[in-house]
């Protein structure tokens, strides 16, 4: 149980900062509570005046004026409690989803390809909203509650016998206990219940996300009853939770129910002896009211909490989830006391995603500033693992890869990527405008530069054709951008952030010929000044690179410049270059 409520501790210290806030609403919450029990104590003032002779004269207007302002008093304090304690919530729901979000984003490559985006962002909404829950419930229900019944008990123990105050707090107790026990029981179909809703959420968002896929194949039945799976297993576990709701609220039901009517008994008893005025019996009755109607939600409230911590539990889980690539205490922020020159090394490179798949294998090359290197070699030959290596989205196995002679591993994170630049293999874009994807190279760069890098992509005459133009939406991840048009503006995207190192991850493979041949002459120019790393499919795209090397199961075989590498009539790179060429009639369009 104890660990259970773990999440808990970890809420502390960001309530901690707002301590006055809480103490004053706190404050307010015992405030009115204490205005809350001083109504039927009024109204027992009020009865027993009544019972005289002459009792409208005999009422003080002083006594009505109490009734108002306690019953005031009670929306009044109420108010403030709740106006005191909304910055403490609201702030810290904000800075802990703010958190999340920045510590998700640190993770891994290897976190966020096992990820399932429904089911996470999932657990990051239910986990905010859990925080809002459990401060709600805790705060603004158990607690007054609590306070309430303290108040009440401390009243009938000090105006009547002992039988008052035994007889509420053992149904207090038996409620409580009955509660709990049906509640724990209940938490594992609820849970269930989640746990299947995540599921069904993700594949739900998934099969959504690759719509064209569904549509090529026809599958969409497929979808719907693998949809539908997930649904009917949410069905039964929704089920199951509902019924043992129905036997929790008759339990409730029935301890409140002999409860109440054993204090009415005493209650009746006392009046009829002589013991009791009819002012007490009211007070009484207006305390078991007051008393026991939050008690009808306890159930709701305790299971409800249990689960706002166990979803804050999943989303402290994610804080919790190891960076495997994290900067060094010491580490470097390059490009700031010199220009980075951009000279790039890989010395003796190994590489395994897992220990029974080795990618690299001692693989080693140098890009002296400003030159071109590019790789090529058949798929699955670890080409565009360099890529990420050098971006440190892994950290290597083995080797070490440095730029200007610094180990990537001693510099931030952020400054060795705001050094490099790429164009991606697949572009996916954000659901926002053509500009903002533009920009998001360099959020800060003018309208100058924008349109240069429009104009070095090849861009400006697709844009004047938009209706919208710059604020042309491109939809869910750019489809509603040709392949060609989502790669022309990845290259924009690269040149806008004006980087020292720039990568080529297959860049013009979805371009037609012409506008291959325009790009490529513009990415010659442009690598002239930056060191370039190029990996290509395409061989007539790296014909110009100062070096090339050619990969095959993680290894180089090969390496020279174009002329040097065709010269070898029996090497690798002259029977890929020979492939490609015999399939130029066949109208693909490649050499």
């Amino acid at each position: 149980m104890r660990d259970s409520f773990a999440p808990v501790r970890l809420l502390w210290p960001y309530l901690a900062q707002h301590k006055a806030r809480i103490a004053v609403a706190l404050s307010c919450l015992v405030a009115a509570k204490v205005a809350n029990v001083m109504i039927p104590v009024t109204l027992k003032w009020i009865v027993d005046r009544m019972s005289v002779e002459k009792a409208l004269v005999a009422v003080p207007i002083a006594l009505l004026i109490a009734y108002g302002v306690a019953r005031l008093s009670v929306t009044l304090f109420t108010e403030l409690r709740e106006f005191f304690f909304a910055k403490v919530t609201q702030r810290s729901v904000r800075r802990i989803a703010l958190e999340t979000f920045e510590h998700l984003h640190r993770l891994s490559l290897r976190f966020h390809l096992a990820r399932q985006t429904g089911g996470l962002t999932r657990d990051i909404e239910r986990g905010t909203r859990g925080i809002s829950s459990l401060l709600s419930y805790t705060l603004f229900s158990i607690l007054p509650t609590l306070i309430e019944l303290s108040l009440v008990a401390a009243i009938l123990a000090w105006n009547y016998d002992w039988s008052f105050v035994a007889i509420t707090l053992t149904t207090l107790i038996l409620y409580i206990g009955y509660t709990i026990a049906v509640t724990e029981w209940r938490t594992a179909f609820r849970k269930e219940m989640n746990d299947l809703d995540s599921k069904a959420n993700s594949k739900a968002v998934d099969s959504l996300l690759n719509y064209e896929t569904v549509k090529y194949f026809g599958n969409e039945r497929y979808e719907s009853q693998r949809y539908d799976q997930s649904l009917q297993r949410w069905e039964r576990a929704a089920v199951r939770s509902q019924t043992s709701l129905s036997l929790l609220n008759l339990g409730q039901s029935f301890f409140i129910a002999t409860g109440a009517s054993l204090i009415m008994w005493r209650a009746i008893d006392g009046v009829l002896t002589g013991s009791m005025t009819i002012g007490d019996l009211v007070m009484v009755n207006a305390f078991l009211i007051q008393l026991y109607a939050p008690l009808n939600f306890l159930g709701v409230i305790y299971r409800e909490i249990r689960q706002a911590v166990t979803d804050m539990g999943k989303m402290f889980g994610l804080l919790r989830e190891h960076e495997e690539v994290a900067d060094r205490a010491n580490a470097r922020v390059i490009g700031l006391s010199e220009p980075i020159k951009g000279h790039i090394s890989f010395e003796k490179i190994s590489f395994s995603y897992n220990e029974n798949r080795a990618i690299l294998h001692e693989v080693d090359f140098d890009i002296p500033p400003g030159k071109t290197l590019a790789v090529v070699g058949a798929s699955g030959g670890g080409k565009s693992t360099l890529a990420r290596l050098l971006f440190r989205f892994y950290d290597v196995t083995g080797g070490a890869i440095r730029i200007d002679g610094i180990d990537i591993r001693d510099m931030t994170q952020a400054s060795l990527r705001a050094a490099i630049g790429i164009v991606p293999q697949d572009t996916v874009l954000f659901n926002d405008t053509l500009e903002y994807n533009l920009r998001y190279g360099r959020p800060q760069a003018n309208d100058a530069e924008l349109a240069q890098a429009i104009r070095q992509a090849r861009l400006d005459t697709f844009i004047a054709k938009l209706p919208e133009g710059l604020q042309t939406p491109v939809g869910e991840r750019g489809l509603k951008l040709s392949g060609g048009e989502k790669q022309r503006v990845a290259i924009a995207r690269a040149l806008i952030k004006n980087p020292a190192i720039l990568v080529f991850d297959e860049a013009t493979s979805a371009l037609d010929s012409e506008s291959e041949k325009a790009i490529q002459a513009e990415i010659a120019a442009l690598s002239r000044e930056r060191t370039t790393l190029i990996i290509a499919h395409r061989l007539s795209t790296i014909v110009d690179a100062d070096q090339i090397i050619v990969m095959d199961n993680g290894q180089i075989i090969e390496r020279g410049t174009h002329t040097e590498l065709l010269a070898r009539a029996s090497g690798a790179y002259a029977r890929l270059w020979a492939l490609q060429a015999e399939a130029v009639p066949a109208g693909t369009g490649d050499a």
